[in-house]
């Protein structure tokens, strides 16, 4: 898997279909084989990241 945004493979599994960048700091979830990307704010809360990429680039690539 990588980073759809650093293009890293710096990956992390966190939860169940959860995933984290430990190069760019964000959070993905696999959803049925495309990524949902978000930023996780200081409060703890996700913000989406989606809109900056296009589905081709969230698709996951093995």
């Amino acid at each position: 898997m990588h980073c759809p945004n650093c293009k890293g493979k710096n990956i992390g599994k966190i939860g169940n279909q959860q995933f984290y960048c430990w190069n760019c700091f964000i959070e993905l979830s696999l959803v049925n084989e495309v990524l949902d990307v978000h930023q996780v704010e200081p409060d703890g809360s996700l913000s989406s990241l989606n809109d900056l990429f296009s589905e081709d680039e969230r698709r996951l690539q093995l």
